[in-house]
């Protein structure tokens, strides 16, 4: 897959103020990654820590919480990494799942996802 950003938007936890930021689109990221400073910033609180293994390998302990996030005209709530200050915006695979989007890798743009029900 080619890599590609897009304009992601976040909401205060009250709700009030918007913080736009470029996302890289990773599907191989299982949750949404985002710089702590911002979402500290937006009073998102940290609800749990989970471990996260990056690419080399290692494993690594952050904090996770819960975030309204609105990404090619779809809404909702997902969990989000706060990540290191110096870590580059990242949207995964749980992002893309709850807002019903796909990857049009050859475009690179997201595309409305059908839901499957079984």
């Amino acid at each position: 897959m080619g890599v590609f950003a897009v304009p992601l938007q976040l909401a205060s936890a009250d709700g009030m103020r918007l913080e736009e930021v470029e996302a890289t689109v990773d599907t191989g990221a299982s949750f949404t990654v985002l710089p702590s400073r911002l979402l500290d910033d937006l009073s998102i609180e940290r609800w749990y820590t989970d471990v996260f293994e990056l690419g080399d390998g290692r494993r690594i302990e952050q904090d996770v919480g819960f975030a309204q996030i609105a990404v090619s005209g779809k809404a909702g709530v997902t969990p989000v990494v706060f990540a290191d200050d110096n870590v580059s915006p990242l949207l995964g695979a749980v992002t893309l799942q709850i807002l019903s989007l796909a990857v049009d890798a050859r475009a690179e743009r997201l595309v409305p996802r059908v839901n499957i029900w079984y």
